[in-house]
C-alpha cells in the first residue's frame, strides 16, 4: 500500500470543477459565527461537489483570512451567496422546490440513519448557530429535522463536523458516489 500522488487523484482545475455536474444539495449556514467553521464547510462542500452554500446573517464570508486558511482554496471553487437572513434564504429555497432539512435535535427529529432524502428533489440542509442552533422561524419552515445519533455526554458536534457527517450519509443514500470516477 502507498499513498496516491496528486496526479493519481485526478484533481480538477477550478474552472473544470465549476463546469462539472454538482450534487443536488445546498448548505444553508444560519448565523454561524466561527470563521474556521465556515472555511471547513467550504472545504467539505468542495469535496462533495455541492451546488452552493448560503451564508446567512452574521455568517462570515470570503474573502477573509480565517476562512481562507481553513478552506484551502475552496472559496474559489464552491458557489456561494450571502443572504441577509436565514428565513429569507429558506423561503427562497422552498419556493424553488428544495426540501428543507434542519440538522437539529428537535421533538420530531429523525435519526440520520432512518432519514431518506427524496430522490429527484433538490435538498437544502440548514445548519445552525454554534450556540442557539437553527432559528425557530426557520425550523418552522423545514420539512424535517435530522439528528446525528451520539453516545457521549455532550450531545452536540461542531457545525462543520456535523455538515460532513450528514452530507456523507445523505449523498450515500442518493448514490452520488456510485457515479464518481476515481
Amino acid at each position: 500500500m502507498r499513498k496516491l500522488t496528486m496526479q493519481e487523484l485526478n484533481r480538477l482545475p477550478v474552472a473544470d470543477f465549476k463546469a462539472t455536474a454538482k450534487s443536488p444539495v445546498v448548505l444553508v449556514l444560519d448565523n454561524v459565527r466561527s470563521l474556521h467553521n465556515v472555511g471547513a464547510v467550504f472545504r467539505t462542500a468542495d469535496a462533495f461537489a455541492l451546488e452552493k452554500i448560503y451564508l446567512c446573517g452574521v455568517t462570515g464570508r470570503p474573502p477573509h483570512r480565517e476562512i481562507t486558511k481553513t478552506a484551502l482554496g475552496s472559496t474559489e471553487s464552491v458557489a456561494w451567496v450571502h443572504v441577509a437572513t436565514t428565513l429569507e434564504a429558506a423561503q427562497d429555497l422552498q419556493a424553488a422546490g428544495y426540501q428543507l432539512i434542519a440538522v437539529e435535535q428537535t421533538t420530531n427529529s429523525v435519526l440520520l440513519p432512518q432519514f431518506q432524502p427524496v430522490a429527484g428533489q433538490p435538498l437544502a440542509l440548514v445548519l445552525g448557530n454554534e450556540v442557539f442552533g437553527v432559528d425557530d422561524e426557520v425550523l418552522a419552515l423545514c420539512d424535517a429535522a435530522v439528528e446525528i445519533p451520539q453516545l457521549g455526554t455532550k450531545h452536540s458536534l461542531n457545525v462543520s463536523v456535523a455538515a460532513g457527517v450528514v452530507l456523507w450519509d445523505v449523498l450515500s443514500k442518493l448514490r452520488v458516489f456510485d457515479a464518481a470516477d476515481r
